[in-house]
């Protein structure tokens, strides 16, 4: 980058990611006066605005939009540059960024922990979100990986590897539920107390959709962010809805609930899929990663 300097843009890039010049010089370890001056050099030398402040902070133009976009591109290819030189000596050192929905937290560190085994040099990163954080993350290229349930078809979105699974109503082995017909019928929850996922998760939404389809409306007792609490509530003696892998994945909680099937074919056909930016170039570290996650979840999600 001989004449934009990287070192302004990287001052951009974190002002903007942090919100404020203010917390972005936090981060940086440096005066605010500094990351101003810089972001004020960096407009002069383009000769265009490139951020908007605000009461709460600042937001980019659609100059520095475009700016972003750049930056990102060239951490991108340096990255792969990288990586290339470094695969020619094996998978020494790297980093891979990954980004899940809190149910594959379980089968994600599995393959976490067999891949260190394999390549102690490589630092991988794990976050935990929502599905529409997830997309956002893998379009604005933030990291390499997702994994997210159900998500909506999208443009800049490649599917390495989706599979299949139902939803069930996860209930304790003496709820009454288990005496019920089978599969169990939407209406019949509405007679027990029951806890669901807040608006941020697929499930949710998916449920949400199911409601409206079928004039049945479910009213939540407890409504949590978190699936732990979900389970917990359910082996209280509560219900919950979710998806049945979410329960076979984890032992404990497999033995202390039963999985009920719902008549709805919806709800019945919902998946997960393993995904990246469309057209993002990997480097060796995150490709392998990519193969043994997706034989991880053939052998378990599928099995």
């Amino acid at each position: 980058m001989s004449y934009l300097q990287e070192n302004r843009i990287k001052f951009f890039y974190e002002a903007v990611q942090h919100g404020s010049v203010r917390a972005a010089a936090d981060f940086l370890n440096i005066a605010p006066s500094a990351v101003s001056r810089q972001i004020s050099h960096l407009e002069q030398e383009l000769d265009t605005v490139l951020i908007e402040r605000h009461r709460r902070g600042i937001k980019p133009t659609d100059a520095g939009e475009e700016l972003l976009r750049y930056y990102k591109r060239y951490q991108m290819q340096q990255e792969i540059l990288l990586d290339n030189l470094k695969s020619l000596r094996g998978l020494q050192s790297g980093t891979i960024e990954l980004a899940v929905g809190e149910g594959y937290i379980n089968i994600t560190t599995k393959v976490m922990y067999e891949f260190s085994k394999l390549y102690p040099g490589v630092q991988i990163h794990l976050s935990v979100h929502s599905g529409n954080d997830i997309l956002r993350k893998v379009i604005d290229d933030d990291v390499h990986i997702g994994i997210v349930f159900n998500p909506p078809p999208h443009p800049k979105i490649r599917s390495h590897y989706s599979s299949f699974h139902p939803m069930v109503v996860a209930v304790g082995k003496e709820h009454p539920l288990n005496a019920e017909e089978q599969p169990l019928r939407m209406s019949v929850l509405k007679k027990y107390p029951i806890a669901l996922p807040d608006m941020a998760h697929g499930v949710r939404h998916l449920i949400a959709e199911v409601e409206n389809e079928t004039c049945i409306t479910l009213t939540p007792n407890i409504i949590s962010n978190n699936l732990t609490a979900l389970h917990c509530y359910a082996a209280s003696g509560g219900v919950t809805i979710i998806p049945d892998f979410m329960i076979r994945g984890m032992p404990d909680w497999y033995h202390s609930l039963n999985c009920l099937l719902l008549k709805n074919e919806r709800l019945n056909k919902t998946d997960t899929h393993v995904i990246s930016r469309l057209g993002r170039q990997m480097g060796k570290a995150p490709s392998t990663f990519l193969k043994m996650l997706i034989s991880r979840i053939e052998k378990e999600l599928v099995a």
